[in-house]
């Protein structure tokens, strides 16, 4: 087997690293999961990619695409270890990213602090130049400072520089003259300019996006390098890519260079997965629900697209992802898939707050030690040592059986912290554990359905991820949400994401205009520079010219707004596009989101923006064999479950999933089991299997 037709995704979580390799030709999977390495997490990835070619006894040189998720960018802003920065600013305005905004996360906190920048002010510099509000030169660029600040930079051990002039986005002339002057005095200092990494209005969102992708620039580049490396001294010569915030895949030389597009890399690639396999059944709306053991992430897919934002903040500690609160970390403005991320996974740590209030998450047991029931030193109470408890896992089978739990250490954690303090039972207190996490779960659920305007009842629920398909069921019933699927291999399933999915670029240009006054030939004049650049990268990536797509966006706002709504532009004949119907579409988009609209109010443009696609070919749903649709030939017995239905523990079915065939009923209550996850179905709700072998759970007529 030579021919280089496979391809492998590799998923990096706090707890698990996983791994799924498909045929191109035939759709065949391969799954492999393992712990991660957090003191390198490259260990990690290298051990899941020798399993999974043994387990498909393929050799190395049959990969065509390597492709990779991980959260090593935001980790290393949330945990403060980024490379030493500086910022270069036009003159009097140093100070921009010490004043940021002039908002709070929570409105009558007074002890809210903002977060510390990520450079510090004694490496903010200004140069004389500026560009007035429509890109002139005002002020000619004072290129004898820019030599003596590379001289302080080298001195200081910097590696790292942003450059962020003002309006900049209009005219790149003063920044790219200085990238050159930088350039020749310091070569071996990265260099970010705003005009190529977020050319955009509004100088802070601007300037933090550019600050961070110069700060993760050595540390993604280091990380990746290390990872190349290793892979090409296993015999690994194909492809290797990434998973982008936005759900696009980019080279490993494009992230290098631009990291701060990779931020979100590892939870987007759980809600492409959702998108593939809710266009594959048939279903295009899907929320998406991916819960590993470190956190939950949830995202909305409507007409099969994932929503897609452009506010995203990075290491807050006082928002739950994308949806939530404002102000608590750093701006980025990149596309990002919009999903709220909250600590609610199964290594999240159960305790007690000083008012006596149980709590669960955000700290995490993570990979080492983990759950007290995994035997590693752990003793502090989980989800996971919960859900053991009330009997929802089996303690022989996780991973397959490579990894047992221990029961009796997970009661007596959960006895010692929380039972005990609260005068609870242990089947109570580790019930009330699970709920608890499952409250978390089901407001970020309200979160991408209910504040964004959708109907959840109009959707399906996609869950996936490790522990998942535990919770589904019970969060499905809570939001009146029809039908939950649980795709085959469910905890690893973010890895199918990566193979899923197309090479991206993603290009934007400020146009501030009113639409009343825009002339159409203007707009197809840009779009048509967005789209020579998109068609360079995308060539350089290796994509042939008939696998290359591009679509369009515009940001319009009424006039005197100053936040705007991201709508299709038709991609057509420069006259051709109908400003009407594009108005319509406006005003309907904002009644959705704002409960509100003002048709006769003027609406100007803000942005266009162009996203290059180098198309991939997606691998088909394997059918799952006629096989018998009846239930004995998969039973495994029964096992004592706790049900808060029932407020007891009941005789509970237990199948194998591998043993369900196409068109087999499974009543609950029940336990399904397989390699990487455990589905729980809920008295009064039944799963069917249907021809792909993915169960969808629904509610019982009787019920």
């Amino acid at each position: 087997m030579s021919e280089a037709r496979y391809r492998l995704g590799v998923d990096i979580g706090g707890t698990f690293t996983d791994a799924t390799l498909v045929d191109e030709g035939t759709g065949q999977l391969w799954n492999a999961k393992v712990s991660s390495t957090p003191g390198d997490p490259s260990q990690g990835f290298l051990t899941v990619t020798q399993q999974i070619l043994d387990r498909a006894a393929l050799a190395p040189e049959t990969l065509r695409y390597v492709v990779h998720a991980t959260t090593v960018a935001t980790n290393a802003i949330i945990e403060g270890k980024v490379a030493p920065t500086a910022l270069i600013t036009t003159e009097g305005f140093r100070d921009i990213l010490e004043i940021a905004r002039q908002i709070r996360p929570s409105l009558y906190d007074t002890q809210f602090e903002k977060p510390t920048p990520l450079v510090p002010r004694d490496r903010c510099f200004g140069v004389r130049e500026r560009l007035d509000a429509d890109g002139a030169v005002v002020t000619p660029l004072d290129e004898t400072a820019i030599p003596h600040i590379a001289s302080f930079i080298q001195e200081a051990g910097i590696e790292s520089v942003a450059v962020c002039f003002l309006h900049s986005y209009l005219n790149a002339q003063h920044e790219q003259r200085a990238g050159e002057i930088l350039r020749a005095h310091a070569p071996n200092i990265a260099i970010s300019l705003s005009s190529e990494v977020a050319p955009e209005i509004r100088e802070y969102f601007r300037a933090s996006t550019t600050v961070i992708n110069a700060a993760l620039r050595p540390i993604v580049s280091r990380y990746l390098e290390n990872i190349e490396a290793r892979l090409r001294a296993q015999g690994i010569a194909s492809e290797l890519l990434v998973m982008q915030s936005s759900g696009g895949l980019m080279t490993f030389g494009d992230a290098r260079s631009r990291p701060v597009f990779m931020v979100e890399s590892g939870p987007a690639a759980g809600v492409i997965t959702a998108a593939h396999l809710g266009e594959s059944l048939g279903r295009r709306n899907v929320i998406s629900f991916d819960m590993g053991g470190t956190t939950a992430k949830v995202g909305l897919v409507q007409d099969g697209t994932p929503r897609i934002t452009k506010d995203y903040e990075v290491g807050s500690v006082a928002q739950p992802g994308s949806g939530g609160f404002r102000a608590g970390g750093y701006p980025i403005r990149t596309p990002v898939i919009d999903l709220v991320e909250i600590g609610a996974g199964g290594g999240s740590i159960a305790w007690i707050d000083p008012g006596g209030v149980l709590r669960v998450g955000p700290r995490s047991a993570g990979a080492d030690p983990g759950p007290a029931c995994y035997g590693q030193g752990g003793t502090e109470p989980t989800v996971t040592d919960a859900n053991l408890v009330l009997g929802r896992l089996n303690p022989g089978y996780l991973l397959g059986g490579d990894l047992t739990l221990e029961s009796a250490l997970a009661r007596a954690a959960i006895e010692e912290h929380i039972a005990k303090p609260l005068g609870l039972d242990v089947v109570k207190a580790a019930h009330s554990i699970v709920e608890i996490a499952n409250v978390a779960m089901i407001n970020a659920l309200r979160l991408v359905s209910v504040q964004r305007g959708h109907d959840p009842r109009e959707f399906a629920l996609t869950a996936f991820g490790g522990a998942g398909p535990l919770h589904a069921n019970r969060l499905a019933h809570e939001m009146n949400i029809p039908v939950t699927v649980i795709p085959t291999s469910p905890g690893t399933a973010s890895a199918l994401g990566l193979l899923v999915t197309d090479i991206t670029y993603d290009y934007a240009t400020t146009l501030i205009e009113r639409v009343d006054r825009l002339e159409p030939r203007a707009v197809a004049d840009v779009f048509t520079d967005l789209r020579q650049q998109g068609t360079a990268a995308l060539a350089a990536a290796g994509v042939a010219s008939d696998d290359m797509a591009f679509v369009q966006h515009v940001d319009l706002r009424y006039v005197g707004q100053s936040y705007e709504l991201t709508l299709p532009y038709p991609d057509g004949e420069a006259t051709g596009v109908d400003f009407g119907d594009l108005l319509h579409e406006f005003h309907g988009e904002h009644n959705r989101v704002y409960g509100h609209s003002v048709p006769g109010e003027p609406v100007e443009t803000v942005n266009l923006r162009l996203t290059a696609l180098g198309t991939i070919v997606k691998p088909p749903l394997l059918e799952k064999g006629a096989g018998n649709d009846a239930l004995h030939g998969a039973e495994r017995g029964t096992r004592r479950v706790y049900f808060g239905e029932a407020d007891a523990f009941v005789d509970c079915p237990i199948f194998d999933r591998y043993g369900l065939g196409a068109g087999a009923v499974v009543p609950g209550p029940a336990i399904v089991e397989e390699y990487d996850s455990t589905t729980v179905i809920h008295p009064g709700y039944y799963a069917t299997v249907d021809q792909y072998g993915t169960l969808l759970i629904t509610r019982a007529a009787n019920t």
